[in-house]
């Protein structure tokens, strides 16, 4: 990708490196979390974490907030009997004296760049209405006029999501929504080693400011959703349907836009496959629904449906009945075309494994009989339609192959770049696709075993073979291989 009105890609990219880390120095095991909430904000959407008090919630929207230039912060705690004041500002008094109901917002959220509201759910629903607007809009209505507002985003912190047609719109407002979690036992030490979180981090010697935003922005209008990439979107919009859960257009919207501004910020032209991964935060309304559309994304990215283990296994078996089906086959003598075969011996001798004779009663030389055969014979053409039919299949994979390693090489080299993805979800991903090869290669030997199997079918004898333009056998019917 170009230049980004000004400033290079690269630079932007190193920009945001130091101040990812800057941003996490001391958080112990907030990683992901705080690369969500810097790239939540450079999409200019909000982010939402759920958890228990005494989780770095406020400290991550202070830290967030240093990183923008001249930017103006507002923080406030919500609680049942909070009232519009406390957020927007007072009444102005001088335009009450002239009939306007007005309010003096410097210094409250209208006014703010970026913003922590704790406990957001436990206000009341004016307020809640309130911040609809301010929210997705970036507009506040100040007396009879809408008034334009600098918010760039907004972290809401909160214990639970109550369920109520107020609070379920306000939550919608927050594209991103995290859990966070208390630190782990093995983190504890790291925790209490970090000593008081309050001091925060060295100031970063370079900040965003407008100028590096505007870029940002228009580097991700350029960017591209490939058809793959698209195509996994639907699947996804399609399963959620599937299992009751609504996902509105004006938010699929959102999710695109915050994935165009991944790959620009890391000077991709186009959204990659990976990047995907970033979806659960802004799918899942908790951590067990975010669990399970990780679970769909980690089951389906790098993984093409035609060649799905379960699939695969499926054609495979469908060989191997096949084959076990011709080699058990004891029936009458049949030729390549399908038909009894009745004939006489070269040297009009019985052959050893006729049972009836038909003709001239004495078994004369030149008499037809129909053969019995303890086991189904077959002539090349057969066999061949067979091993033929195999080697498309065993081609398939092998190209599929090459394509799964095309993937993890691709993915390796999404984990050693990326600002945004957490490392551990990509782990999670590389794994799968070494287990998938794994399970493709197994399979395959299994296809080959199949198909030396239908070469070493019993063959007619050769001074009665059907020549290698009789009828073909009808093919193995199987799932289809794209």
């Amino acid at each position: 990708m170009s230049d980004m009105t000004g400033i290079g890609t690269g630079a932007l990219r190193d920009l945001l490196a130091d101040l990812l880390t800057a941003f996490e120095q001391g958080l112990v095991e907030r990683r992901p979390v705080v690369r969500l909430c810097l790239l939540t904000a450079l999409a200019g959407e909000h982010t939402l974490l759920i958890g228990p008090p005494g989780t770095a919630k406020s400290e991550l929207a202070r830290r967030l907030h240093a990183l923008f230039r001249d930017a103006r912060y507002f923080e406030r705690l919500l609680t049942r009997f909070s009232v519009p004041e406390e957020l927007f500002g007072p009444l102005s008094i001088r335009a009450l004296e002239q009939d306007r109901y007005e309010r003096h917002t410097d210094g409250f959220l209208p006014d703010a760049t970026i913003a922590f509201i704790d406990e957001v759910f436990k206000a009341n629903s004016a307020i809640l209405n309130a911040l609809l607007t301010l929210l997705n809009e970036r507009e506040f209505d100040n007396g009879a006029g809408r008034q334009r507002c600098p918010l760039v985003s907004v972290i809401g912190a909160t214990n639970a999501v109550p369920e109520d047609e107020v609070a379920d719109a306000f939550f919608d407002r927050f594209l991103v929504r995290v859990p966070v979690e208390p630190v782990s036992a093995e983190g504890f030490p790291a925790l209490l080693a970090a000593g008081d979180l309050r001091t925060g981090p060295a100031p970063a010697h370079a900040t965003l400011g407008e100028d590096e935003l505007q870029a940002l922005a228009a580097a991700a209008r350029a960017v591209t959703l490939p058809e793959q990439v698209l195509g996994v979107l639907a699947g996804l919009r399609a399963h959620l349907t599937d299992e009751g859960v609504y996902v509105s257009d004006r938010r699929w919207v959102k999710m695109a836009w915050l994935l165009r501004v991944a790959a620009a910020s890391e000077g991709r032209a186009a959204v990659g496959l990976w990047d995907l991964l970033l979806l659960p935060a802004c799918v899942g309304a908790d951590a067990a629904s975010q669990t399970g559309v990780a679970d769909w994304l980690h089951a389906r990215l790098g993984v093409r449906e035609a060649f799905a283990p379960a699939r695969l296994t499926r054609v495979v078996q469908a060989f191997q009945a096949q084959l076990e089906a011709e080699q058990n086959a004891s029936d009458l003598d049949y030729d390549d075309a399908g038909r009894l075969r009745f004939s006489p011996d070269a040297d009009g001798a019985m052959n050893e494994d006729v049972a009836e004779r038909f003709g001239d009663a004495k078994g004369g030389a030149g008499a037809l009989r129909m053969s019995y055969s303890r086991r189904r014979r077959y002539g090349p053409a057969h066999i061949g339609a067979r091993t033929a039919q195999i080697d498309d299949v065993l081609a398939r994979i092998a190209a599929y192959v090459d394509e799964l390693t095309a993937e993890r090489a691709a993915l390796a080299l999404c984990r050693a770049g990326t600002l945004w993805l957490d490392d551990a979800a990509l782990a999670r991903a590389d794994a799968h696709l070494a287990a998938t090869a794994d399970v493709i290669a197994e399979l395959a030997e299994r296809a080959r075993d199949a198909r030396r199997g239908f070469e070493n079918l019993p063959r007619l004898p050769q001074h009665i073979d059907a020549p290698l333009t009789g009828a073909l056998p009808e093919p193995v019917l199987h799932e289809p291989l794209a």
